[in-house]
């Protein structure tokens, strides 16, 4: 049955399909159609395919881009080494400003050192000093002027390099008990100045010696003398 049915097929299908064709009626599209149709395509813009050219827009684009990229790097390398440069200038600046107020500092000490050491060397009780060395410098000397008023300038030289933990210290002798004026730190050639107050309603003073002691100094004198000098 089923070889009969398909072996008829092919004769029925021709009228079947010319039927069916006739029997929808025929309706042309409009004229516009058509138009508007074309319009699209061509409007339409190409599809892209791989490795297609890039358009001379683009590429400029790109390299002002790239350009601007490398000129902004370029520019911040130079910033950073003017602002390292600035720095540096800063810092040595700095420098000097504190070594000129250092050096300024010890003109100002300086000066005042000496405006003293004038006011006691003019004072008009001034009593001067001459410091012998003693057999354990015997080549050291000093020299002391002593104003009750105004206070006391010393110098020494060759005195002895001092040993580890001592320290030289000045004595103003009384009739009663010596009366430590200061410690000295003589430099590399034993050689040492400066000015010290001692007080006004002190004994009077029979003699200026320099005792080696412990360092940072004693209340009395314990050490050896290494210059004694008697009014």
């Amino acid at each position: 049955m089923d070889r009969t049915i398909r072996d008829e097929r092919p004769e029925l299908e021709p009228p079947i399909l010319q039927g069916l064709a006739q029997a929808v009626p025929q309706v042309d599209p409009p004229p516009e159609l058509r138009a508007r149709v074309l319009s699209i395509a061509s409007s339409r813009p190409p599809a892209a395919t791989f490795g297609s050219a890039r358009p001379v827009g683009w590429w400029l684009a790109t390299a002002a881009g790239l350009a601007l990229a490398a000129g902004l790097a370029v520019y911040a390398a130079q910033l950073r080494g003017r602002i390292a440069g600035l720095e540096a200038e800063l810092r040595d600046t700095r420098a000097r400003a504190e070594a000129a107020q250092q050096q300024m500092a010890d003109v100002q000490r300086t000066a005042a050192d000496a405006q003293t050491a004038v006011a006691i060397l003019t004072a008009p009780d001034v009593a001067r000093v001459d410091l012998a060395g003693q057999p354990a410098s015997p080549n050291a000397s000093g020299r002391a002027f002593w104003s009750r008023s105004r206070g006391l300038v010393f110098n020494a030289s060759n005195l002895p390099p001092l040993p580890a933990g001592r320290t030289y210290q000045l004595w103003v002798v009384t009739d009663q008990a010596p009366v430590s004026a200061g410690l000295l730190t003589p430099d590399a050639q034993g050689s040492f100045s400066d000015t010290f107050d001692t007080p006004v309603d002190i004994r009077p003073p029979v003699a200026v010696a320099v005792t080696i002691e412990p360092a940072g100094g004693v209340p009395a004198p314990t050490g050896e003398r290494y210059l004694v000098g008697a009014l």
